[in-house]
């Protein structure tokens, strides 16, 4: 539907003035960084939003404090909208320590979580995924609060968009998605992008639509009073699409090729500015209370730029900080004796999760599956009938899923989400990479994510090149992701109570071949530092260091060379990132010969890291060249055979083991 005009007898003046301030800010602040930016005194992109301050200021007109919004590139007026002051945002975009995010986000990464405003974004349509998780915390706690995500024409191309509409659509969600339509997705016409209008698209998830002139604030603000007030109610989600214009080109610097003068002059013509002086005029405003007005923002604008510009650029000591939070450093427990109670990793999984749920109503957990199904391999199994609505089935869409994990966990939620295999991650991977690992950084550690992502891999039953790739690498390369790999039972339950209890993103890595394995349970109070490698057999002759299920192949390597009088020292890592080498370093001192055994491919490895790491440390004399074996550098066969000869074994361990002590 349409949303006819408000007359301005239906708001009061002060609150009409106040909608007109807040244009005028978003204006007046967009038209300086214009400056400043052409001058250079702010680096990197800028995206400014001048023509669209309507749209800004009506979204926000009816949000709450404890309301949260999601932004784009061109997000300055929504977070000035929402109530961010000018001062840290110019400060910000000048790269100040003290700018909003402490000179960490610039202008397309700005955000305030204390605020709501969970961030603009440099990926197009990533914040939609991430509303939907700030609405799902909302839904979970009943607290009425709801999600705005904004995003432009263009961001409902992207496979982000469809999923997180269908997930709101699915769950009920208190989100509206609202689309500032200014005609372009950068440089194209949306005429050329789209094949459906967002209204059909919208029924077609079966949520409402609204669409709104975006250029005149009252509308724009009535028709969001109306769609909030039913989303806090239970109405689920909609969307809502206002029609607009960006006066600039897509970034500054833009020659703007793509559309004429005239064009950009019939919207000039319909600015939301001259639009809302008209009806303040009519309302009885007089023009010297405009004037007022307009140098009041004038004289704090330019105040800001002033005090910003006085601030102090980050330090270069201060480079690491705000990568990682810093997290519970238990006590090492003692492992089970070998007369506990013996349970399976399968179990392990379940009772960790089945504490941590108990424990902590922050904690849910989401995945496909996860809910009725009881999780493909049955981890899950029962409970989401003893905690309901916080064990959730999601439809088939890794990006929602990692991306309300993002959002929830920003709310203050303690999610685990699941993905269902390791190889799927390449489907989400914007949300691990660009959202849950740089978001507590860009935002100068103010944004929470405490996130636990659980998945699994393992080959060796055919289940072909899709899945059944060892990714770990992938992840231990992005700075901000920890990467958890356990290899027994008791270890698995230890380290996944950890992982929920961390303040950092954990991505924790199970291998399902271990599932049936059984093992001695620890007491429900067992919790294991993350970030700790452990030696799980001494010698005195070779380290051989591994990770998840080569553990037990290493450590049936080491008893098979037993008879031929070779002490091998197994180091199970545990922990992929942050890697604890200690252990190692102290090992490979004594036996002067080093072997990483991993089921990844060779090249590129966490092998080659711990290597490199060894010599570093100064230890280059060793009585052997260091020795790695993982998987062949080819994609997982499907066929036995192949299969056997491209993974490593236990016989492949001893074979490089007599070749390190025969040298």
């Amino acid at each position: 539907m349409t949303t006819d005009r408000p007359e301005p007898s239906e708001l009061a003046v002060a609150d009409l003035i106040e909608m007109h301030r807040r244009m005028l800010l978003i204006r007046g602040f967009e038209q300086r960084v214009a400056t400043l930016y052409r001058d250079g005194e702010v680096p990197g992109f800028v995206h400014l939003s001048i023509g669209q301050e309507a749209t800004a200021v009506g979204a926000c007109w009816p949000l709450h404090p404890a309301d949260v919004i999601t932004s784009t590139h061109r997000g300055h007026g929504h977070c000035l909208a929402k109530g961010l002051e000018p001062l840290g945002m110019f400060a910000e975009l000048m790269g100040k320590a003290d700018g909003t995010n402490r000179g960490r986000g610039g202008s397309m990464h700005i955000a305030d979580p204390t605020l709501g405003i969970f961030g603009a974004n440099g990926i197009v349509a990533a914040g939609l995924p991430i509303a939907a998780g700030a609405a799902t915390a909302a839904q979970l706690r009943g607290d009425g609060s709801v999600a705005v995500a904004f995003f432009g024409d263009g961001a409902s191309a992207q496979g982000a968009f469809h999923e997180a509409v269908n997930l709101a659509a699915v769950w009920e969600l208190p989100v509206i998605f609202f689309c500032e339509n200014n005609g372009y997705a950068e440089f194209s016409p949306a005429s050329t992008q789209h094949a459906a209008s967002l209204e059909q698209r919208a029924a077609g998830y079966g949520i409402g639509y609204v669409a709104v002139d975006g250029n005149d604030v009252v509308a724009t603000a009535a028709a969001m009073e109306e769609v909030v007030a039913a989303a806090r109610s239970g109405g689920g989600p909609v969307v809502v699409e206002a029609a607009t214009y960006r006066w600039h080109g897509h970034y500054e610097g833009d020659p703007q090729r793509y559309r004429s003068p005239d064009e950009v002059s019939e919207w000039e013509a319909r600015d939301p500015l001259l639009i809302h002086e008209r009806r303040l005029r009519s309302a009885g405003v007089s023009d010297d209370e405009s004037k007022a007005l307009e140098s009041s923002v004038t004289d704090q604008l330019d105040d800001a730029v002033e005090a910003a510009r006085r601030l102090s650029s980050p330090l270069a000591t201060e480079l690491t900080d705000y990568v990682v939070r810093a997290r519970p450093r238990p006590v090492e427990p003692p492992p089970p004796p070998d007369d506990a109670p013996v349970f399976r990793t399968m179990d392990a999984i379940h009772t960790a999760l089945e504490v941590e749920l108990a424990d902590d109503e922050r904690v849910f957990v989401a995945g496909i599956d996860v809910g009725a199904g009881g999780n493909v391999f049955g981890l899950t199994r029962g409970l989401a009938d003893r905690f309901g609505d916080r064990v959730r089935d999601t439809p088939i869409s890794e990006t929602a899923i990692v991306g309300l994990g993002v959002g929830a966990a920003m709310a203050g939620m303690r999610p685990v989400v699941e993905v269902m295999y390791l190889d799927f991650l390449g489907v989400c991977f914007d949300q691990l990479l660009n959202q849950a690992a740089k978001l507590p950084f860009m935002t100068g550690g103010a944004a929470q994510m405490a996130l636990t992502v659980r998945t699994q891999f393992g080959a060796g039953r055919s289940s072909g090149s899709q899945h059944s790739q060892s990714l770990e690498v992938l992840l231990a390369h992005i700075p901000g992701l920890t990467v958890v790999m356990p290899s027994t039972p008791a270890d698995t339950y230890g380290l996944l109570r950890a992982a929920i209890q961390d303040p950092n993103p954990v991505i924790f890595i199970e291998n399902r071949l271990l599932y049936g394995m059984k093992g001695p349970q620890p007491p429900s109070d067992h919790i294991l530092p993350i970030g700790t490698s452990a030696v799980v057999r001494t010698g005195t002759d070779v380290t051989v260091v591994s990770v998840s299920r080569m553990v037990h192949e290493a450590i049936a390597a080491a008893e098979q060379l037993v008879g031929e009088g070779i002490s091998v020292e197994v180091i199970d890592l545990r922990t992929v990132a942050p890697l604890d080498v200690v252990p190692i370093l102290e090992s490979v001192h004594k036996t002067s010969r080093l072997l990483i055994a991993h089921e990844a491919v060779v090249p590129f490895g966490i092998g080659a890291e711990i290597a490199a790491t060894v010599v570093k440390e100064g230890f280059w004399d060793l009585d052997a060249p260091i020795e790695r074996i993982g998987a062949a550098p080819t994609p997982p066969p499907y066929a036995p055979e192949l299969e056997r000869a491209w993974l490593p074994d236990r016989g492949t361990i001893v074979e490089a083991i007599r070749r390190l002590v025969a040298v």
